[in-house]
């Protein structure tokens, strides 16, 4: 019998470094950005509909998820002068220069929707700031997908096509769970329709990107994140399912008040348990050569039998 193949590289050293970022923090990032951006559409939406309970809500968590997603960052990058030296230059090429610029943009004016709300002054630059929050919000919340897509990570990489639409969803459902908890019950009417749409979408488009990846899904399906990421699916149905229950039966009685919060903290939880199953998923991928190796001999034999001629020497 041949024994199974295993991957390696020359001195046993990994094909890939393995990403140097820490989880607390960049997984924690990931989380809150989107958290941030889609609470400002859900602020924007509450103002025009005349909810002020909810928009204030919502404008609570965009301001205040947005400073702990840059305290994270910063705290990874060492200094905030790495942070600053990022906005010395533009470089349209780089997700990374690019989001720098959008939270650069983007908290500032997450911060004045919010104090014009609280102060009750100073209506029109409220409104103005929450309307460019608002636009802004939908890049906020996917723009770490395109960051991840954008490295060599094989588990990130590959999913490049559906990992935008599942950070939505996960997006949308974090931002409807924390209206569920802070706002008042009587107007969460458009959280709990965004948590339902949300936790379809990223339910969806994350069983979609599983499928498509082939090899690359395996560390999705392993370890830690494996049972985040079960953990992430149970959390966030059942949350949209307990949103959706809840719907026009009463916003008087405890009972609902406390149905509510509870859909809000499974959508909460279940949206941060999917940013760190993924974050951990792709470093796993990093450190096992395989999952380089096996993908990439694969796209050659693909290509000679297009090209009608056999394939040379893979990599490794």
């Amino acid at each position: 019998m041949v024994p199974e193949a295993e991957f390696s590289s020359y001195y046993g050293k990994p094909i890939l470094n393995r990403p140097t970022w820490k989880a607390p923090d960049i997984a924690g990032y990931l989380y809150l950005g989107g958290l941030a951006g889609a609470s400002s559409l859900l602020a924007a939406g509450g103002q025009v509909t005349g909810r002020p309970g909810l928009a204030r809500a919502a404008k609570l968590g965009a301001s205040g998820a947005i400073s702990l997603s840059l305290v994270a960052l910063v705290h990874d990058l060492g200094r905030p002068a790495r942070f600053l030296n990022m906005l010395r230059v533009f470089k349209p090429t780089s997700p990374m220069n690019l989001g720098s610029w959008l939270l650069a943009g983007y908290a500032p004016l997450t911060f004045a929707a919010l104090a014009t709300d609280v102060a009750r002054r100073h209506g029109t630059v409220g409104a103005a700031a929450t309307g460019g929050a608002a636009a802004l919000g939908p890049a906020v919340a996917t723009y770490t997908a395109v960051l991840l897509s954008d490295t060599a990570v094989p588990s990130w990489h590959e999913g490049h096509r559906e990992m935008p639409f599942v950070f939505a969803g996960s997006a949308a459902t974090a931002a409807a769970g924390f209206a569920l908890v802070c706002a008042p019950l009587r107007e969460t009417g458009p959280a709990r329709r965004m948590a339902v749409l949300g936790a379809g979408l990223e339910l969806g488009a994350f069983g979609l990107m599983k499928r498509r990846m082939g090899l690359a899904a395996e560390p999705y399906e392993q370890g830690a994140q494996r049972r985040q990421l079960r953990a992430a699916e149970v959390l966030t149905a059942g949350g949209a399912v307990l949103a959706a229950y809840t719907e026009g039966r009463g916003h008087a009685s405890g009972r609902a008040r406390l149905l509510a919060a509870a859909a809000g903290a499974a959508l909460l939880a279940g949206s941060a348990a999917l940013r760190f199953g993924v974050f951990h998923a792709g470093v796993a991928s990093a450190e096992d050569p395989k999952y380089t190796v096996v993908p990439q001999r694969e796209r050659l034999e693909a290509r000679a039998r297009s090209d009608g001629h056999r394939p040379g020497p893979g990599p490794g």
